[in-house]
């Protein structure tokens, strides 16, 4: 079967990784204008943020892809993090870019920050559907997790 451009979802890696690049340039190339209390707990932030992350990625073994389409050959993961809360790796991207833009605050690193959680909620209600197709337990599964971020799918 061959697939074509946007069926598993390239559309939004290509804009979230756009969306990450451009936030990593604001963090660079802008002006902050965030004070020292506001900096070390931008940071402190982000650190989690990047350790959800990493944890969430290895939890997902064989399973980790970017694109919101499950594979074909994986499995529903549904111990360590991804027991307590659904897309875990979502969850560390937007809490550090919530505290790098925090630690670099300016309304460049703030707005793109805005976007990023936009652009993942999108993707996030996407692979939602997709689990549910792919996985006949994942209703179960959802309705005994917790959301990303409460008030989105």
């Amino acid at each position: 079967m061959v697939m074509r451009f946007g069926e598993r979802g390239e559309g939004y890696v290509v804009g979230q990784f756009a969306l990450l690049g451009l936030l990593v340039l604001a963090l660079w190339l802008t002006p902050s204008f965030s004070p020292p209390w506001l900096t070390w707990l931008g940071r402190g932030l982000a650190g989690v943020g990047l350790g959800v992350l990493l944890l969430a990625a290895w939890q997902l073994g064989r399973n980790l892809t970017a694109l919101p389409r499950p594979k074909p050959e994986g499995y529903l993961v549904q111990q360590g993090l991804y027991r307590v809360v659904r897309h875990p790796i979502y969850c560390g991207v937007l809490l550090w870019a919530l505290g790098s833009s925090l630690a670099h605050l300016n309304p460049w690193t703030l707005g793109l920050c805005g976007l990023l959680f936009v652009w993942l909620e999108r993707k996030a209600s996407l692979e939602e559907r997709w689990l549910e197709e792919r996985f006949p337990d994942y209703a179960a599964y959802r309705r005994r997790t917790k959301k990303l971020i409460p008030w989105i799918y």
